[in-house]
């Protein structure tokens, strides 16, 4: 018995856990079974508890429990481990079963335990926290003028009622979050105006779900992970509702979403709230509908004050303070860089480690190792740029020179010839695409708009440490050399040109000889930018011999006077620039360059065109207009079927070309020359009205050459003709001008006595400015007869015409036709000596869109506005008080017109005048413009003081009202003393 016992222990031991296997495995289905039954209690538990946590924060705007949000996260996944337990029993094998069967109980117990757990006795809720009261750590402001200034915009938009969405940008590193972040520490301190203050950092990317997360936990409460966007937005939205007078801050964000998407209420009246974000991209506060605060850069004097107080007084000793005021020069008043920087030399008092420190950060491609933390930083804004062409367009504008105000015209012609904009596409499209991608480069704050009166001559500007990061990223693999405006005399050494350099930039330096022996091994390179070497004469013929991948080539400024043989090798060369190579005499032929597809020879000095240009089947942009060219030879161009753009005007007054010749460019979108007679040019219009389609962009002279002031750059040209000594009156050459015309000059021509004598003009209905000059035939300006209408005509220029007498055939206002010039802006009469009066009332009723009118050195003009006959008789039924109201006038100009008696014998009421200009008017004692009121806009009057004093004046007040805007001038330093306007 003693043994006995032992032995049925043992065997125990041994059959339990075989039956336990054997109940484990016969048991799995009823397991299962007993799983979903107690799963599905769960759930009616969960589900329960959020219909009250639902009603809850709807209606109490309350925030849940800890505990309560613990359970359902648990409670989710003990749900998610059962469906998962379900579908490996689904697809369990003979011999697992007593091991799931095992799983699925411990798993009832798990389900069983949590639904217990979930018997919530008290409230699922607690009062919403008053939001996040934490002062954030900053740093004191910098600059004492400009970064104030920034941050007092933003406050006083925080004050104002009626600013409810602020939007913060700049460029990285520029102090956007510090500026912040102390708005946000003096709103707590601040409490009167605002009870809630929520700071979310969002940094770089995050979809709805992740601002969302944010968003919770910055207001104190969590998000169940399993439930979908709209059901978590709605819970923020009921919790952020309630909080009234809140200020709701995201710093950092990089893309724009809707504040309903991610749960957060519009800021307005009722709820007394705001919306701030900062941003590097000002298309996000666009696109998110804030009013945009552009964070700016420090003045230079406030950024020597920062770099001072941050590297210590050290820095004014007279030994090193030369070098400190150029390394806080390459800091480019960027705050972060200067902050850096001047960290890093704190305690720095040997000037030769201040100098190492200014050739490091001189180096875009190695550079100073704290400059390189700020480098990352503007990285972020790179990398960011979703397409590589607007990074590539970063590239090339980081090729020239520090500070350098770009063209916009030429950055994207470079575009256009380095392949970053489609070449395939029109030359309109390209620069439309050009534009955009600059627009979004200066909306991402890493290019600057260059202020500029005139509209084609924009600009762009890269701040230095954007340039440097764009050198460093580009210039890591060696691919890339940038020197320009450096003040180098000679080219780089042999070290520098690698075989993996593909661009160099040498642009804006004085570089005068290369030396014969130089021979680059670049066997990759694809770009080379020597333009503005003004001192640069002659490149060896060895030079090229080992770059026969290049694309581009640019020699533009230059004083080279012949290229060398070696570029005839250049099989793969695209774009060849030599703009303003005045002293150039030499191009080797051209013949094998068949890739070509942009020749600029605009002022070259050349006299004979290239050899072998009619074999440049590939050529898309040609310019010839250059004074030196001797001759342009028929048929050469009639060879370059895919040319888009030419220019041969001004080649010489010899080199002009024939109609039939150009109309055979069907791909001409833009074209400026010169045509031998009205023939050639009939001929050329006939065959555009033909096909449909006229070039998008022309400046053409018809007849004989006059200089004239032309546009060199082809987008400026608009739609212009010049008609020079040609008789375009009725007969087999009758003028025929093309549909889309905006720009007619008519100078020294004969056939015509007025304007609707030229037919063609009838279909010029986008004709916009027309001038006559020293056309002795012309008498008038249109007849009453007539059905020509110019209703687009807004300039009308009438100079130097001998015979001239009248505007109209018959001067009545009946005459004019209501139409005739219903949009006519600018009015201007020069030289014409028998004109006597120009407008009687009812005519210058009809020109009711006049905003100018200038009339000079016609010694006949006695009135400006005056009754005739045939419009008193004729015309009685005109209410002459309607003709005294001149509402669009603006400027009015009346210089030596010595029999001028009258401007009107009536009250002038001209509300938007700006500007009187009278001088060489002895005759003239009275100004028709009533003094009650005087005009609105008035500004000044322009004259002599002589005259002035001589005026006489119907009502006693009228001087005295009037003297304020009187400036005493001297004739001769006027700007239209004499000129042809």
């Amino acid at each position: 018995m003693e043994v006995l016992g032992p032995i049925l222990e043992i065997v125990h031991i041994m059959l339990d856990p075989i039956a336990k296997y054997f109940k484990y495995h016969r048991g799995v289905k009823k397991y299962m079974m007993i799983l979903h039954k107690k799963l599905e209690e769960l759930k009616c538990r969960k589900n329960d508890i959020e219909s009250r946590l639902n009603m809850d924060l709807l209606q109490s705007g309350k925030t849940l429990k800890k505990e309560v949000q613990l359970w359902l996260d648990g409670a989710c996944k003990i749900i998610s481990q059962v469906d998962s337990l379900s579908k490996e029993v689904g697809d369990m094998k003979y011999l697992s079963r007593a091991r799931l069967g095992k799983k699925i109980r411990v798993t009832i117990k798990v389900v069983d335990e949590h639904h217990r757990k979930g018997d919530f006795v008290d409230r699922l809720v607690i009062d919403a926290p008053t939001g996040n009261k934490v002062t954030l750590p900053t740093i004191e402001l910098v600059g004492k003028s400009t970064a104030r200034r920034n941050t007092e915009q933003l406050w006083d938009c925080l004050m104002d009622n009626s600013c409810r969405k602020i939007g913060v940008y700049g460029m990285g590193g520029v102090g956007k979050t510090t500026m912040i972040k102390l708005i946000h520490n003096r709103l707590l301190e601040e409490t009167n105006k605002f009870d809630h203050v929520i700071w979310v950092s969002v940094s770089k990317f995050a979809s709805v779900t992740q601002l969302q997360d944010k968003l919770a936990r910055a207001i104190g409460v969590s998000m169940p992970e399993n439930e979908s966007e709209m059901v978590r937005a709605a819970k923020l939205f009921a919790m952020i509702r309630t909080m009234k007078n809140c200020v709701l801050i995201f710093d950092d964000v990089w893309e724009a979403f809707q504040l309903e998407d991610v749960g957060i209420p519009e800021p307005g009246a009722d709820n007394k709230s705001k919306f701030v974000l900062t941003t590097r991209l000002a298309d996000v506060c666009l696109r998110m509908g804030c009013k945009q605060i552009k964070a700016e850069l420090l003045s230079e004097e406030e950024a020597w004050n920062l770099f001072v107080e941050k590297a210590g007084l050290d820095v004014i000793s007279p030994y090193i303070k030369p070098i400190a005021k150029e390394v806080a020069k390459q800091c480019a008043c960027l705050p972060l860089a200067i902050v850096t920087i001047a960290g890093s030399l704190k305690g720095v008092t040997e000037s030769c480690e201040w100098r190492n420190a200014l050739e490091e950060l001189r180096d875009s491609t190695t550079g100073h190792h704290d400059m390189r933390r700020v480098l990352e930083q503007l990285k972020f804004s790179y990398n960011h740029l979703d397409d590589e062409k607007h990074r590539n367009c970063l590239l090339y504008c980081a090729l020239y020179p520090e500070d350098f105000g770009i063209r916009r015209k030429e950055l994207i012609e470079r575009l256009i010839a380095g392949g970053v904009i489609d070449r395939i596409c029109s030359r309109r499209a390209a620069f439309d695409k050009g534009h955009a991608m600059l627009n979004k480069l200066e909306k991402a704050c890493l290019l600057e708009c260059v202020m500029n009166k005139s509209e084609d001559n924009k600009q762009v500007k890269m701040h230095d440490l954007v340039r440097d990061m764009v050198i460093h990223v580009n210039g890591i693999s060696s691919r890339l050399m940038v020197k320009s405006g450096m003040h180098l005399r000679e080219i780089p050494d042999g070290n520098y040109w690698t075989e993996d350099l593909e661009m160099v930039s040498l642009m804006h330096n004085y570089i005068s000889v290369i030396p014969s022996n130089v021979s680059p091994m670049c066997i990759r390179i694809s770009t080379l930018l020597l333009a503005s070497n003004h001192c640069l004469t002659m490149i060896p013929d060895p030079f090229f011999m080992h770059m026969a991948t290049l694309e581009v080539l640019d020699l533009s400024d230059t004083s080279i006077e012949a290229l060398p043989n070696s570029i005839s090798k250049l099989g793969k060369l695209s774009t060849l620039l030599l703009r303003r190579c005045a002293k150039l005499r030499l191009v080797p032929s051209l013949e094998k360059l068949i890739l070509l597809r942009k020749l600029d020879l605009c002022h070259a000095g050349i006299k004979e065109i290239p050899q072998g240009l009619q074999m440049l089947i590939n050529l898309r942009y040609l310019n010839l207009h250059t004074p030196y060219l001797e001759f342009l030879p028929c048929g050469v161009l009639s060879k370059l079927l895919n040319l888009q753009v030419l220019i041969t005007f001004g080649a010489s007054k010899t080199s002009k070309v024939k109609g039939d010749e150009v109309a055979s460019l069907r791909k001409l979108e833009t074209f400026s020359g010169q045509f031998y007679n009205i023939h050639e040019f009939n001929v050329f219009v006939h065959s555009i009205s033909t096909r449909g389609r006229e070039p998008d962009m022309y400046f053409i002279q018809v007849g004989e050459y006059h200089t004239v002031t032309f546009e060199e750059e082809p987008e400026s040209f608009g739609k212009h003709v010049k008609l020079v000594k040609c008789f375009i009156g009725r007969g087999d050459d009758e003028l025929v001008l093309p549909n889309g015309i905006q720009s007619l000059d008519i100078h020294d021509c004969h056939g015509v006595a007025s304007l609707c004598d030229i037919s063609s003009l009838k279909n010029a209905t986008n004709l916009r400015s027309l001038e006559i000059s020293k056309c002795d035939d012309v008498k008038y300006a249109f007849r009453a007869s007539s059905s020509t209408r110019f209703r687009s005509l807004e300039s009308l220029r009438l100079i130097d015409l001998l015979n001239f007498v009248s505007l109209s055939y018959k001067a009545g206002a009946a005459a004019l036709p209501n139409d005739m010039f219903s949009n006519l802006k600018s009015f201007r009469i020069h030289r014409c000596p028998n004109i006597k009066r120009l407008f009687t009332p009812g005519l210058l009723l009809q020109l009711h869109s006049l905003s100018v009118i200038e009339v000079t050195f016609c010694p006949q003009m006695k009135d400006i506005i005056a009754e005739d006959n045939d419009e008193s008789i004729e015309n009685h039924s005109i209410d002459v008080k309607k003709t005294t109201n001149h509402p669009m006038l603006r400027h009015l100009v009346l210089c030596e017109l010595p029999k001028l008696k009258s401007i009107y014998t009536q009250a002038l009421h001209c509300d938007s005048l700006q500007v009187i200009e009278v001088f060489g008017c002895p005759r003239l004692n009275r100004i028709p413009f009533s003094p009650s009121p005087v005009p609105s806009n008035l500004d000044k009057i322009l004259a002599t003081k002589e005259w002035w004093e001589s005026l006489e004046w119907d009502q006693s007040n009228a001087k005295t009202a009037f003297q304020p805007y009187f400036k005493n001038c001297i004739p001769h330093k006027l700007k239209f003393r004499n000129r042809s306007i």
